[in-house]
């Protein structure tokens, strides 16, 4: 599979040598099957040729590569002016890939020398598999723990037994002294889980959960970023759809402001969620809900023109992928913030908000204004909570005004 990345009559027979030769053209096929241009093809391939030989020279097998080997073929390359950006993730996913056929031995598991990491880490699996929370949700959570540990017992003894309310306030008042309200709010909610999983899993005999004080805020205090229709047209017109990263975009982009997707659904889109003959998508939001919507025309329409023409084709399901090698799909929602920050900046606009739900609130502002209710609203939106939806109550200002009675003694 190495003659793919080289033109007819090139000898590749080079490339196969050294403990590694075996295996080399099935990273080859790997790399084929991303998408990688053959310029980048034949770098990687040739320094996966040169890591064989490394290892033939220090009489080494492919039993003995491990994490420490490569970091240690790396420096010596970085000492000769070799080494290129991107080396390290190449031969990462050499590894994983040897790993995965039984070629190369796993990680040594080794004990972790700060006793925070193994409750944190204790705490991350219940919140993943007993609460069925997103790799999102758990990311914003684990940082609290893992500081409310450290700045309670430092690089010492973890003693949770020794845990008293007092701890509790004085981590949430140090936290708020540099938090606006929703960061403060988002600290004492992961606390008071984190709080609740030491007594669930037996390391603390009495529930401090209750003692978390409760963050000042009131909900809606805050109008919705949104845009305007003509902004939002704007913003997709922007798109330039004779090119493939074009078309995508505005595929995605069209998700977002005519069906209201969060950035993870859109991430998380299958090829198999979508029934062209249903005129269906299915939906995975939060919570693990799945909703069936209907597909728009003009939304099916660019997910068919991205698909006939410029998905590549290859085992992974996700609709959309990347551009560029790696071709798979993307790692989380960042991605789609930045095609959305991307089509703010061609189409001139500076909302003070430029996250995914900006599109998501648009379209529920634009509803209201049709005459829409904050119940249809919620059910497009899929709130689970009512409240969750009375914030757009307050963004028709128009509307406001109307029922606006004059100040008493005021001007008439």
């Amino acid at each position: 599979m190495i003659e793919a990345f080289y033109p007819p009559g090139v000898d590749v027979s080079r490339f196969r040598c050294g403990p590694l030769n075996p295996h080399i053209d099935d990273f080859a096929a790997e790399l084929f099957r991303l998408g990688y241009s053959p310029q980048a093809g034949r770098w990687k391939i040739r320094l996966v040729a040169d890591l064989s030989q490394w290892l033939e020279r220090g009489q080494r097998g492919t039993s003995d590569l491990n994490e420490e080997h490569i970091g240690t073929f790396l420096r010596t390359r970085k000492k000769q002016r070799l080494l290129r950006r991107g080396d390290r993730q190449t031969l990462a996913r050499l590894l994983q890939q040897l790993r995965q056929r039984g070629v190369t031995p796993g990680p040594c598991e080794t004990k972790s020398p700060h006793p925070v990491d193994q409750i944190t880490a204790d705490y991350t699996r219940f919140l993943s598999h007993q609460r069925g929370l997103s790799p999102a949700t758990v990311a914003n959570y684990l940082p609290t723990a893992e500081r409310f540990l450290k700045t309670r017992f430092g690089t010492g003894r973890i003693g949770l037994d020794k845990l008293r309310a007092v701890d509790v306030t004085d981590f949430i008042l140090r936290e708020g002294a540099t938090r606006t309200g929703r960061g403060a709010q988002l600290v004492a909610t992961a606390l008071r889980s984190f709080l609740g999983f030491l007594t669930e899993s037996g390391r603390v005999a009495v529930n401090l959960a209750p003692t978390v004080p409760t963050v000042a805020g009131w909900p809606g205090a805050e109008l919705p970023s949104f845009l305007e229709p003509q902004q939002v047209q704007k913003l997709l017109d922007g798109c330039d759809q004779s090119t493939p990263l074009g078309r995508r975009d505005y595929a995605v982009l069209l998700l977002l402001a005519r069906m209201g997707l969060r950035g993870g659904e859109v991430v998380g889109l299958s090829l198999d969620d979508i029934n062209w003959e249903a005129g269906e998508v299915l939906v995975r939001g939060k919570s693990a809900r799945e909703d069936r919507l209907p597909l728009l025309p003009e939304v099916g329409q660019a997910l068919a023109r991205y698909l006939k023409k410029d998905r590549p084709a290859g085992a992974c399901r996700r609709v959309f992928l990347r551009i560029k090698a790696p071709r798979q799909g993307f790692a989380n929602s960042a991605a789609i913030c930045d095609i959305l920050r991307r089509a703010l900046g061609r189409a001139n606009l500076h909302p003070e908000h430029q996250g995914a739900h900006l599109l998501r609130r648009s379209l529920a502002t634009q509803m209201l204004r049709g005459g829409a209710s904050l119940s249809q609203i919620g059910q497009v939106l899929r709130h689970q909570l009512v409240q969750t939806t009375e914030i757009y109550a307050k963004v028709d200002v128009a509307a406001l005004r109307a029922l606006a009675q004059p100040w008493p003694g005021g001007a008439q």
